[in-house]
């Protein structure tokens, strides 16, 4: 048995299952209302699966908007695979839950960061480790959208 708890691996776990939850309703009931989501994810995970000019394109990270067009979603507990449209190219992409940086919807001003594993590595030794935290919503020309505000996990702590 371990020292300590992994509350960070924990969290990690509980908001992927969070954004598994969420896809799935996706899939049964589409889009309500508004909800639109804004997923950045690392295009350098081992499993994730893009058209090589995409991954030509992003390097690195990559930002797909789910909103008025997509197709083929299908959700596991280890990722999503989604159908998305690229200036009228229609791109089949799988994206595990690991390799998600943040998840946002702006209709509803939410948002979760995840760690990266590098940053995760040089904080296991810092007297508190940083927590995946809400973030604001960036939306390009969304001057009528509302600004959200950034929650950390810390002002929770006692």
């Amino acid at each position: 048995m371990t020292a300590t708890i992994d509350y960070g691996n924990l969290m990690h776990r509980a908001m992927r299952g969070l954004i598994e939850e969420v896809l799935n309703g996706v899939k049964v009931n589409g889009l309500p209302g508004d909800h639109h989501f804004f997923i950045t994810f690392d295009t350098m995970h081992p499993d994730v699966e893009i058209a090589d000019w995409l991954s030509d394109r992003f390097p690195n990270e990559m930002t797909v908007v789910i909103q008025h067009w997509f197709a083929d979603l299908d959700v596991t507990h280890e990722g999503f695979t989604i159908t998305l449209n690229f200036g009228d190219n229609p791109e089949t992409l799988y994206i595990p839950y690991d390799s998600i940086q943040t998840f946002v919807d702006p209709s509803v001003e939410f948002g979760l960061r995840f760690e990266s594993q590098s940053e995760e590595e040089t904080s296991e030794n810092a007297p508190e480790a940083p927590m995946d935290e809400m973030v604001e919503p960036e939306e390009p020309a969304a001057e009528e959208r509302h600004a959200a505000e950034v929650v950390s996990l810390d002002q929770f702590r006692k």
